[in-house]
């Protein structure tokens, strides 16, 4: 490992020779970048069906295309956005962080725009009020997303150091989950309704906390790797491209990645109206969230000695087994209380829980053999490559999410959902989450390339080409 180190750090110069070594600090800053970026994000994927369905009463399917048609175009400035980055150069304070401080104001104030509800106004201006500021508020989540995501690999170029980054990253991602599910409905509803004064002011609230988690992500960490000389302004997007087409691991995790974000934002957005209509209390959200909170941090430290032993491939294939058992199993168990489905639903989130906590390990091992194939190092582009997929999952799930709720009955302007509608959520977070749990097992096993055994061989393979250059 030591000697690959090595390598890597003649392949990729030190940007300041004083700066400080590698620790805790960058770890924790890392940490809140993801906190940062998760306060708005969980809220917007958990609760603003909900806000735009019970608050500016637009109907579910209109918000299915409005989710569609943001999230394509969020994907598309993904893309752009990190193609923009790789082409530039690096300031005396990093080449990513300095936009990550330049656009995490106007972002957290479009967040807040997007929970402004003005009484009285017609029904077309609630529905371009929130086309508008939802499109603005997903193009500059790209502006700060793609130079956080990217920077990893530029505070430190030891594989095993990056991997804890990828931890601490999950950790601030689980600390904002627990403020939004636990502490969002006891907050965003007023007797199991969903209160327009509410929400804006979880927004506010909110949006200090992300500007304060963004600020310190900028000050604690530290870029100590940069692109060399010879390779600054040299990417040719032509090469690129075709690397991308040949890099067989990357097709397949997008498209496992795909797949598992359209489930992600599907069941994040039917949750609220399982809970608030199916089992008649939102609040028992706040019980959910907490719960996967501290499953999440069990599985934590059991993540590495497991992948150590078998592999990521292995290990995140062996949990989505289980989640996908667990939930064709809870389709058929109607009639649960609230408590009961989270207990049983719990076994399922430990499931998933480890492709959640490899998946960045996964996108550094295909980052690699980009690498491999090309001799560069384009991890603005690639990255942006796979934040493309996990945006277009949700573009999808998003449009699924609005037509899935029509579909099966759910109107707003009822005081109580019909029968047939209330099964059919009850489907929607059950039987569907079962099939694709397991059509991703399927995929894992049989289509993702890079197993225990090849992904040492990657490396081997790499650092070898290193040393030839």
């Amino acid at each position: 490992m030591s000697t690959m180190t090595n390598v890597h750090t003649q392949q990729i110069e030190v940007t300041a020779s004083g700066a400080r070594k590698f620790g805790m600090r960058d770890k924790i800053g890392y940490l809140f970048g993801d906190f940062g970026n998760d306060f708005f994000f969980i809220l917007v994927s958990s609760f603003l069906m909900v806000y735009y369905t019970d608050i500016f009463h637009i109907s579910a399917a209109t918000v299915g295309i409005l989710f569609l048609v943001a999230r394509i175009w969020d994907a598309v400035a993904d893309v752009t956005w990190g193609r923009f980055i790789d082409t530039r150069k690096a300031s005396k304070h990093g080449k990513f962080k300095p936009w990550i401080l330049r656009m995490s104001f106007p972002l957290v104030v479009s967040g807040i725009l997007m929970f402004v509800h003005i009484p009285g106004m017609s029904n077309g201006f609630y529905l371009a009020y929130a086309f508008i500021t939802y499109i603005l508020w997903g193009t500059l989540y790209s502006t700060v997303n793609i130079p956080y995501g990217s920077m990893a690999s530029f505070i430190t170029s030891d594989p095993v150091e990056r991997t804890s980054l990828s931890t601490f990253r999950t950790m601030g991602g689980l600390f904002a989950s627990l403020i939004i599910n636990v502490v969002g409905p006891l907050i965003l509803f007023v007797n199991n309704k969903a209160n327009s004064n509410h929400f804006m002011l979880g927004a506010v609230l909110f949006g200090i906390l992300s500007i304060s988690c963004y600020l310190a992500c900028y000050k604690l960490s530290t870029e100590r790797v940069s692109t060399p000389a010879s390779q600054e302004n040299s990417a040719n997007l032509k090469v690129t491209l075709k690397a991308l087409v040949k890099n067989k691991p990357l097709l397949s995790i997008l498209a496992i990645s795909l797949i598992f974000m359209m489930l992600n934002m599907l069941t994040g957005a039917v949750n609220v109206y399982l809970f608030k209509d199916y089992f008649g209390s939102a609040s028992s959200l706040s019980i959910v969230g907490l719960v996967q909170v501290v499953i999440i941090l069990i599985a934590i430290p059991m993540a590495k000695p497991l992948v150590a032993k078998f592999g990521k491939k292995e290990v995140a294939a062996a949990g989505m087994l289980l989640a996908g058992i667990v939930n064709l199993i809870l389709a058929f168990l109607p009639g649960l209380t609230a408590m009961q489905f989270i207990g049983i639903s719990s076994v399922a989130t430990f499931g998933f829980a480890f492709f959640n906590l490899v998946v960045w390990a996964f996108v550094t091992d295909v980052i690699d053999y980009h690498e491999l194939l090309t001799g560069m190092r384009e991890d603005g582009t690639v990255y942006s490559v796979y934040s493309f997929a996990r945006k277009l999952g949700q573009a999808i799930a998003g449009g699924i999410g609005g037509f899935a709720i029509a579909a099966v009955g759910y109107n707003s302007l009822l005081p109580k959902q019909t029968q047939e509608a209330l099964d059919g959520i009850y489907r929607l977070v059950t039987l569907v989450p079962g099939i694709v749990f397991l059509l991703i097992f399927v995929m894992l096993v049989f289509i993702y390339p890079l197993n225990k055994q090849r992904t040492l061989k990657l490396a081997t393979d790499l650092a070898e080409k290193r040393s030839n250059l």
